[in-house]
């Protein structure tokens, strides 16, 4: 029994260690901020402005990364903690195994005096935090923080504050936040059910009809719509008329492949819509007829004959689920309990939220406010509404603003290599820079290079969107779709799968934007 008269014994032990770790803690961020005077570490722009590097342009490749390091070593520092993101992302199915057996040793572990009423505590320190180090979500997060850290050594404790509050724009991963939760939430769904459906019908509303008109028509709303709120939408009507039905690996694969290169490439019909064109379509002057008859055609040719295709290849396998599907439905009764109708008007006012937030996308302030008011007209209508789960839409968020964090580093190096590229090797730098860096932190680096002449320009955008889905950093809307579809993948998303699944649906796209 605990001493009342003893105020540790009223404290679990599990919470005593916690506290005795924050006293700890409270002591290394105080002997940081003593550090933290402005006359500690030397005054510097970060990232440096390109024009500040003293290197001739008569200079290889290679000269010229050398001379960047040597006149700022922090931006080695800086692409070696990239790379280390982007390695633990391909470690993170590890992690999660490991996670596991933790866990399960944890919940074998006998009973201890210490544990309250003789049971072992609930969650496992050590498995909690390895399940953090396994969320895809989190890592570029998590290395951002070493890359404050090592920033803040170097340069002083003032760099990060600087870097982080004056060059990061953090409107893309608050948009993606916002517009993911609109386009989740039952009425906005309900409707987009219901217009896909109506192209569906023209197949019966088949699996396979349902598979093509989700691959097809939904990535090309994106350039109405915005991307991130196509992904939403194609994501969450794909797990519930196709991923639900547990197809093969490989075909699980094919069609996750598929999704992130049409969507990456169906925003290209507007010049608003897709990240990697709104980075260039005010500097470059590119209007909405230049994207269609430049980008959108090609885009609509290039998606709808990789799904043709991919349906060709997986035709049997998408009509066993067809009749998969047929069994499930006769051995299962029709639920009687109906979800409650929803009415227009509230459908209605859901679209203007939507409409609001894609206008306003370049004024976080505004599209914010927005969402304070649907978040209060969702409460107000809960009986009609679905529940609203924050969860991975905030989690995708993380994701991106951890991405241009290290992201807004890594321009030494990309902005040398595409000046030195002509316009079939810039398109294939850019397709495989894109898989390793955001594609729109690609063509932003493009308008700060001069004498881009049109077959340039034209050429690094489409490398970048063609390039938009071998892997989940290469477009902002990837991690959406990986956070609401990972879940019909056991061992989670494998980076090498997501990478064949859409290898070709990549060389399709190229062969359509630079042959066509």
């Amino acid at each position: 029994m605990k001493d009342a008269a003893n105020p540790k014994s009223l404290v679990p032990s599990s919470s005593r260690l916690t506290l005795s770790w924050c006293v700890k803690a409270t002591g290394v961020f105080a002997a940081a901020a003593a550090l933290a005077s402005p006359s500690w570490g030397v005054q510097a722009d970060i990232p440096r402005p390109f024009a500040d590097y003293a290197t001739s342009a008569d200079l290889g490749l290679w000269q010229v990364l050398g001379h960047r390091i040597a006149e700022e070593p922090f931006n080695l520092v800086a692409s070696l903690l990239f790379l280390c993101a982007i390695i633990h992302t391909f470690l993170t199915p590890k992690f999660r195994h490991w996670a596991h057996e933790v866990e399960q040793e944890h919940a074998a572990r006998p009973r201890s005096d210490d544990d309250e009423d003789g049971q072992p505590d609930e969650v496992s320190f050590k498995g909690q935090i390895l399940h953090f180090l396994g969320e895809v979500e989190a890592v570029f997060g998590i290395w951002a923080l070493g890359l404050m850290l090592a920033l803040g050594a170097m340069k002083g404790w003032h760099a990060p504050v600087d870097y982080v509050g004056k060059q990061v724009n953090f409107t893309e991963p608050m948009f993606v936040v916002v517009i993911m939760a609109l386009a989740s939430t039952r009425p906005v769904l309900g409707i987009a059910e219901q217009c896909l459906r109506g192209v569906a019908t023209l197949g019966r509303c088949s699996v396979s009809a349902w598979w093509l008109t989700l691959l097809i028509i939904a990535p090309l709303l994106g350039s109405l719509i915005t991307e991130p709120a196509a992904m939403t939408i194609a994501a969450l009507l794909l797990a519930r008329q196709f991923y639900a039905l547990h197809p093969s690996p490989r075909l699980a694969y094919a069609t996750l492949g598929l999704l992130f290169v049409n969507i990456s490439v169906g925003g290209t019909l507007t010049h608003f819509a897709a990240p990697p064109v709104l980075m260039v379509a005010g500097p470059w002057k590119w209007d909405m007829a230049f994207m269609f008859t430049h980008f959108g055609w090609r885009a609509m040719t290039g998606i709808v004959t990789a799904t043709l295709l991919y349906y060709f290849i997986f035709r049997r396998e998408l009509a066993a689920l067809d009749a998969k599907r047929s069994a499930k439905e006769q051995a299962t009764p029709a639920s009687k309990t109906a979800q409650r109708p929803i009415p227009f008007w509230i459908t209605l006012v859901h679209l203007g939220f939507m409409i609001w937030t894609v206008v306003m996308a370049h004024y976080p302030a505004l599209f914010i406010a927005g969402f304070m008011f649907f978040l209060a007209f969702s409460q107000a209508t809960a009986h009609h509404q679905g529940s609203l789960d924050l969860r991975p839409p905030l989690l995708v968020g993380f994701f991106l603003a951890g991405l241009v964090v290290h992201g807004g580093l890594q321009g030494w190096w990309i902005e040398a290599l595409l000046t030195r590229l002509q316009e079939w090797p810039l398109f294939f730098g850019a397709t495989i820079l894109t898989a390793f860096n955001d594609n729109a932190a690609i063509t932003y680096l493009a308008t700060l290079v001069s004498g881009f002449g049109d077959n340039l320009k034209y050429a690094v955008v489409a490398g970048a969107v063609t390039g938009g889905g071998l892997t989940v950093i290469a477009n902002a809307p990837n991690p959406a779709g990986q956070s609401l579809l990972q879940r019909f993948f056991p061992d989670g998303v494998s980076p090498l799968g997501l990478l064949l699944g859409a290898a070709i649906p990549t060389l399709v796209m190229g062969c359509c934007f630079m042959v066509l």
